[in-house]
């Protein structure tokens, strides 16, 4: 597994192309030789970048789901939807698709932020407000996620 770190900023191009930053690719050394898997955030207005090895992990947990449960369908339709195999180009940058600039409403500045395992692609605007959102209690978040021992030992 990949623990991945840090957040950068960086630009779209009118292309549709995010240089991947250099401490960004030191990381995932190993990884860039084989194809990123790119999709939409299940929970955010945000793309995800999966590293192909990642990527076949999550696969082999959906591809245990029962097909003729419905809910089940209609979850894989819905997870994979926009799903795109991408390659860093020669000059380390990945292409976002049209539509996935769309949907998760990129603009010129965008942030990559490590997700411990996968990056995450959004809209430097759109991700100042998620992180500031003052909805959230974040020290409450942490209790309640982190704080119970006893639920968190694996």
């Amino acid at each position: 597994m990949i623990n991945l770190v840090g957040t950068f900023e960086c630009t779209v191009d009118n292309k549709g192309r995010i240089m991947i930053p250099s401490q960004l690719k030191k990381q995932l050394d190993g990884v860039t030789s084989s194809s990123f898997i790119l999709k939409r955030s299940v929970f955010q207005n945000c793309l995800e970048l999966f590293p192909n090895q990642e990527w076949k992990v999550m696969m082999e947990r959906v591809n245990k789901l029962n097909r003729f449960v419905k809910k089940n369908n209609d979850f894989i339709r819905r997870y994979t939807a926009g799903v795109r195999s991408i390659d860093l180009d020669s000059n380390g940058r990945i292409l976002i698709p049209k539509d996935l600039i769309t949907v998760s409403n990129l603009k010129k500045h965008v942030v990559l932020s490590s997700s411990i395992n996968i990056i995450e692609i959004w809209d430097k605007e759109l991700y100042e407000q998620n992180i500031n959102d003052p909805k959230i209690d974040f020290a409450k978040l942490t209790e309640d996620v982190m704080g119970d021992d006893q639920k968190n030992v694996s």
